[in-house]
């Protein structure tokens, strides 16, 4: 398959890659090492337009396409991944969500602060003891009049240290299973609504990742999001085009280890030649790139199919391709990284070198937004069920 982009989509693309490298490249060492994310950091990407993309012009949306999603998402992610998953925890686990199943009152509310970036955005599903097993969840929520009262907590929470709107899901009727999961918004400073100290991350600091607790937090049943009992609907719906996203920072992790390990290769010299000269730098740099392509191909062709069925749908050919995209480059990130680090050599090993920096990130792509070992499964389970590719 062919992707031509547009000219709208080559602009906006070296628009958000030229702001990335002159407002993050020169602090991404201080982001990293304090775990610290620009102040503005949402309100500069609002006025840049690309906080609503996919969403609804009415809403303040750009009304475009996943795949222009994923080359903000790519460029952003090759100066600095932390924040770019970030921005993806805002846009596709939050904003999209509510643009795909709230009510129209919910949208009018939420959607125009998010897209501007005046408010920040988040979603609360993983918790203690429920991770790959979203289903076995155990918070809890219970209708009181004209509100429902939420009890439990969630863990490694992308943003929520900083969220002003958090999307979260409850068993409202623990008795039927999966089907007896609501979907809710809770908003910054609800009652009994708390926030636990920063979860201290070995990689994409300037992330802020946090545990939620919710002790009888009173949250107004008009925030409820979707179906009463239908929170797996709603967790579901777009789920295939989170994990097109999703890879679209391990896309622009790969892209970045190579751009530096070229100029590294050409400007470092040993036994008086620049190492790029070496076989085996080649070889490496050869096999970085074709990762890079491998996964470019399969991210984009994830994205065209997602829009063209309606941003996704379970158990069509896009529930396959999106887990092989995100599995594969996922896992080419981490062995970019690690090929990276060692084409740098001892400097690649020093925190004053970025590379390190690109493979600690990578790493967590193959655990956050459902496990290699998950993504495995959903793919055999889909070429199973149909019996052929």
């Amino acid at each position: 398959m062919h992707f031509e982009l547009t000219e709208e989509q080559r602009m906006l693309s070296d628009t958000v890659y030229k702001w990335a490298l002159n407002e993050l490249g020169p602090v991404q060492e201080k982001i990293d090492e304090e775990d610290w994310m620009p102040p503005n950091f949402f309100r500069d990407l609002g006025r840049l337009g690309v906080l609503g993309i996919t969403v609804e012009e009415r809403y303040g949306g750009l009304g475009m396409d996943v795949l222009t999603e994923v080359l903000v998402t790519e460029q952003l992610a090759r100066i600095c991944p932390g924040p770019a998953m970030s921005m993806v925890a805002h846009v596709e686990l939050c904003a999209s969500n509510i643009q795909r199943n709230a009510s129209d009152y919910l949208k009018e509310k939420y959607l125009p602060p998010l897209i501007r970036g005046e408010k920040v955005g988040a979603m609360g599903l993983t918790e203690p003891n429920a991770g790959s097993d979203a289903m076995a969840l155990r918070c809890r929520a219970v209708r009181n009049g004209n509100s429902f009262i939420l009890n439990g907590s969630k863990m490694f929470i992308t943003n929520g240290p900083i969220a002003d709107i958090v999307l979260v899901y409850a068993k409202t009727a623990p008795d039927l299973g999966p089907k007896g999961i609501s979907a809710f918004i809770v908003e910054k400073g609800a009652p009994g609504f708390s926030v636990s100290s920063k979860i201290k991350k070995a990689g994409m600091r300037g992330s802020p990742t946090a545990e939620l607790n919710f002790d009888d937090c009173e949250v107004p049943a008009e925030n409820l999001v979707g179906d009463l009992n239908g929170g797996v609907a709603v967790m579901t719906k777009g789920l295939d085009v989170e994990r097109v996203v999703v890879a679209g920072l391990s896309l622009g992790i790969s892209r970045q280890t190579l751009d530096y390990s070229i100029k590294y290769s050409r400007e470092r010299e040993q036994f008086g030649v620049p190492i790029c000269e070496f076989q085996m730098i080649q070889a490496k740099l050869a096999e970085m790139y074709a990762r890079y392509e491998a996964s470019r191909n399969m991210i984009y062709r994830a994205a065209c199919l997602a829009q063209g069925a309606g941003r996704g749908g379970k158990g069509t050919q896009i529930t396959q391709l999106a887990a092989a995209a995100i599995l594969y480059a996922a896992e080419a990130a981490t062995r970019n990284g690690s090929d990276a680090v060692q084409i740098h050599g001892g400097y690649g090993y020093c925190l004053e070198f970025p590379v390190q920096k690109l493979w600690r990130d990578a790493k967590l792509l193959e655990i956050g937004a459902g496990t290699t070992e998950i993504r495995k499964m959903i793919i055999a389970r889909e070429l199973l069920r149909k019996g052929s590719i």
